[in-house]
């Protein structure tokens, strides 16, 4: 069976795209479809600036650790409260107190946890049981 491929090209190299339904190009490629591929690309682009605005603005560290979510979480509180009372904004804070619970729970375990690993291993290390 041969996989159907992009007639257009980039920098003189084969596309290699999937084609459309009905053509001989993918989206990028084909005419027919030109302004809708030139919207998309704007619509990114508008998506990557956002992105680094945002980023610049909360300077996010990441989600990799209990303490960098528990700073998401209160920028996502800090905002939320500065939005005008409603069962909207009163439901999102509940939802955030309930992750915000959960978090120092985490936080609290993962404490307990490094500290019961290091009684454990000086223990081990002594030789008492």
């Amino acid at each position: 069976m041969k996989v159907r491929t992009c007639q257009g090209s980039k920098d003189g190299a084969a596309c290699r795209a999937a084609p459309l339904r009905e053509s001989e190009y993918c989206l990028w490629h084909d005419p027919e479809h030109a302004e809708a591929a030139q919207e998309a690309r704007r619509l990114g682009g508008q998506r990557r600036r956002r992105e680094r605005v945002v980023a610049g603005a909360y300077d996010p560290e990441g989600l990799d650790s209990v303490p960098k979510i528990q700073r998401l979480v209160e920028v996502a509180a800090l905002d939320t409260l500065g939005l005008e009372n409603s069962v909207a904004r009163n439901r999102t804070l509940a939802s955030l107190a309930t992750t915000a619970v959960g978090l120092l729970e985490k936080s609290d375990f993962e404490e307990r946890l490094v500290q019961l690993e290091h009684v454990m291993e000086t223990r081990l290390k002594g030789g008492k049981r």
